[in-house]
């Protein structure tokens, strides 16, 4: 299927790795022009080339998007760069592993500014211009958790939902105005976080260092689904792609869970 996303611009916020990272290669590989976002300039210097030697055109600017000064400075650089922007993915977010007792009020509004106002501050940095071009995508990368919350991530679990309301409440607010807005629900995907969080798990419980094991052990006893194996981060920048094309256009205010069928 031929996409059109060729010459389209886009800033992919949190891809210096994870799943932000497979967004943006799947968004390069369709002839995007991508603007790599993060903390760690190694890390953006490695996506940028790895991008670029895979006959990609790619860019990155460093910041941290939980201050309003950093977040101008990724807007403007941005635009600077490539002139305009077609696709915005608000990936990037932290994800706290700490019980309802474990964490404090302050806790909360620390991870509601990363989670949720880090994605506002995004949105109305280039809304305008988006307007303007009557055209654009906005794609909110959320988590199955803002659907069914785990007692064990209260916090992380009520950003999500933030993430999956505003989504819904700006695409009505944008109705015929050319520019949709989803979100993605990702359910559990095998990034290196992940892989390293049940390596440890599998030591404890004596179930081998072989991945592929692993992860069948973690999907019979923890995290069924009915496709039997975690998801990829690949899995989830092929449906951000998808989403970002002029294909979608028929397509708004959407969920889209991302699970295995965990959730269904």
């Amino acid at each position: 299927m031929e996409l059109h996303l060729k010459g389209k611009k886009a800033l992919v916020t949190g891809s210096s790795s994870g799943i932000g990272e497979a967004i943006a290669k799947c968004l390069a590989k369709e002839g995007v022009h991508v603007m790599v976002h993060g903390r760690k300039k190694e890390e953006l210097n490695r996506v940028v080339r790895e991008i670029t030697q895979n006959g990609g055109i790619a860019q990155f600017v460093q910041g941290d998007l939980a201050n309003d000064s950093d977040a101008k400075h990724i807007a403007e650089e941005t635009l600077k760069t490539f002139g305009r922007l077609d696709i915005l993915v608000n990936n990037a977010g932290a994800f706290p592993k700490r019980r309802w007792l474990e964490s404090s009020p302050e806790d909360w509004l620390d991870l509601l500014n990363v989670n949720v106002v880090s994605m506002v501050r995004m949105i109305q940095a280039f809304l305008p211009q988006m307007k303007a071009l009557g055209w654009g995508r906005i794609i909110q990368i959320a988590s199955f958790a803002g659907i069914s919350p785990s007692p064990h991530l209260p916090e992380y679990g009520a950003t999500k939902a933030c993430n999956i309301n505003m989504t819904l409440s700006l695409a009505k607010d944008l109705a015929n105005s050319g520019i949709t807005v989803n979100t993605v629900s990702p359910g559990p995907i095998a990034t290196q976080g992940t892989r390293a969080l049940f390596q440890k798990m599998a030591q404890e419980e004596n179930w081998g260092t072989d991945w592929n094991e692993i992860e069948k052990k973690v999907i019979q006893k923890m995290l069924p689904n009915m496709v039997g194996r975690f998801g990829t981060p690949v899995d989830v920048g092929n449906l951000v792609t998808f989403l970002a094309s002029p294909v979608a256009d028929f397509i708004t205010g959407a969920n889209y869970r991302i699970d295995g069928g965990r959730m269904a």
